[in-house]
């Protein structure tokens, strides 16, 4: 059974006499910062001279260049995107992680691909929100939590999970609830689940479904409707009542349908491919290919966006959510 830690499990004392430097003031750092800070943790940004520097200086914190910010700080937290982080941490942090200090991430792809090697003398600890900055902001102040992981790489102090424990209070993790993993199982499943559910896997089973009506002559808009729009919905019931609880507030025939075609598409084929795709994420092999990518300027990615902009799917979507009030 998985550990799960509360707020009882967790001591902000922890980090009374603790500056926290958290590096990057994007969508991530705002909400962890804030909520740390309301907390009572002491909090500086460290950040590039861009819009979220500003928004940091306007949102009251005390803001330096990158390497300052890593110098005082007892606790530096990445909050960077990830195919940053290794370079600036070379650059600007490398030669501030002094002995005793601690080197925090919510997500652990340097550490685990081996990107950034902090020294053996301090901790590297994860904690990590299930949930999106702005999600993370608005639950704190409505007095509960996001739930999160943490995690332990390097325990140089005999505190990190102390200070992990800590920090995830702070945070407003320990409200919802925080699962003990590791930095190799957080990165493993996090990136099989984007690729092969959360954002690959529903976004081609969508354009598939879509494509597959409108060449069979119906119109694109009532395909949207039934392979795009009307998906929230089921993904509201899933988050709110789990899968039985979606079949059972669905119609029997959507039922029977769902549950003997279902297994039809996602067939042994496509579970084969799942197990090659979880293959080349615990090789290696993916994050070789994306950190090459980020590396030269993210050519094709940037060109799968274009061309994904003039999909059907997308041009017709763009009106209706307009005709809906949903976009501008």
């Amino acid at each position: 059974m998985a550990k799960i830690y509360y707020d009882r499990d967790a001591d902000l004392g922890v980090l009374k006499d603790k500056t926290i430097a958290i590096i990057g003031y994007g969508n991530q750092g705002q909400a962890q910062a804030n909520n740390l800070r309301d907390s009572g943790c002491k909090v500086i940004i460290g950040s590039i001279r861009d819009a979220s520097y500003d928004q940091a200086v306007r949102d009251g914190f005390e803001v330096y260049d990158i390497p300052e910010a890593a110098k005082r700080g007892d606790i530096v937290h990445m909050l960077i995107p990830d195919e940053y982080q290794a370079e600036v941490y070379q650059r600007d942090i490398a030669q501030h992680m002094t002995r005793g200090k601690a080197l925090c991430f919510s997500h652990g792809f340097n550490i685990h691909f081996k990107q950034i090697v902090p020294p053996s003398d301090v901790d590297v600890i994860m904690i990590a929100p299930k949930g999106p900055g702005a999600i993370v902001r608005r639950m704190y102040l409505e007095g509960f939590g996001v739930p999160g992981l943490l995690a332990v790489q390097q325990d140089a102090t005999g505190q990190a999970k102390q200070i992990a424990l800590a920090l995830a209070k702070g945070v407003g993790l320990t409200r919802a609830g925080v699962i003990e993993t590791t930095f190799k199982e957080e990165v493993e499943t996090d990136l099989f689940g984007e690729q092969v559910v959360l954002c690959g896997g529903v976004s081609e089973l969508i354009k598939a479904g879509f494509e597959t009506l409108v060449e069979a002559g119906y119109q694109p808009e009532i395909a949207y409707f039934e392979c795009l729009n009307e998906l929230k919905l089921i993904v509201d019931l899933i988050y709110e009542r789990g899968m039985e609880g979606m079949w059972a507030a669905v119609s029997n025939t959507a039922e029977y349908g769902g549950r003997t075609r279902g297994p039809r598409l996602i067939d042994p084929h496509v579970r084969e491919t799942m197990h090659k795709i979880l293959a080349d994420i615990q090789s290696g092999a993916f994050a070789e290919e994306w950190i090459k990518e980020s590396k030269s300027g993210c050519p094709n990615l940037k060109r799968m966006r274009e061309e994904a902009k003039t999909h059907l799917i997308e041009r017709v979507g763009r009106e209706l959510r307009k005709l809906a009030g949903i976009e501008k």
